[in-house]
């Protein structure tokens, strides 16, 4: 099944839309989407390694737009975007996120640019705490910059081997990940 998915995107990592199809998943991931842009950053540095930084590049810019969006939400918008967090299943994490901002601050919007937890429930949350808006976009763009560069490196310097060892391995490691997703959510309930 992962393995599927995965040849579908490295197709769709060559299309002439891609770099639009990667900022608007981005944008989105960022403040409403499930999808990490992981998934399609990877594939199109693979399919054009020459243009690795440049993916990286959009993919950090539209991710932070999409942060920003998600800052707004939770500023303006959170009597109306808290029942969808609840829905959803992100009320527990919504909580943690806020507890961190009371703690350690800004440091969290950096440290949530490298995280498993949904990047969304970070901007929204700092949005509904009042964060200062210039340290947020700062730390947004250290800590998903840190992460769509570092993909993109990985995938660029691993090149055919990455892609050798992704298209072995990939319905294991997949498997395992959505095991392991799916325990997470029943432990956090």
């Amino acid at each position: 099944m992962f393995s599927a998915l995965y040849a579908r995107v490295v197709r769709w990592a060559g299309h002439r839309h891609a770099p639009w199809y990667l900022g608007v998943l981005s944008f989105a991931e960022a403040s409403f989407f499930p999808v990490p842009p992981d998934v399609m950053l990877a594939p199109m540095v693979l399919a054009r390694r020459q243009r690795a930084w440049f993916y990286a590049t959009l993919t950090t810019l539209t991710s932070v737009a999409g942060g920003v969006a998600g800052y707004l939400l939770g500023m303006w918008a959170f009597e109306w975007v808290a029942p969808l967090i609840r829905e959803v299943g992100y009320w527990p994490a919504y909580l943690q996120a806020r507890d961190w901002f009371a703690t350690w601050g800004v440091i969290v919007v950096f440290i949530a640019g490298f995280s498993p937890i949904p990047y969304k429930v970070f901007t929204v949350s700092a949005g509904a705490a009042g964060m200062a808006f210039l340290p947020f976009v700062f730390a947004s763009m250290v800590g998903r910059g840190g992460r769509f560069f570092l993909v993109a490196a990985l995938i660029y310097w691993g090149g055919v081997h990455m892609d050798r060892w992704l298209r072995q391995y990939l319905d294991r490691v997949g498997w395992l990940l959505l095991a392991a997703g799916v325990l997470v959510y029943y432990l956090l309930r």
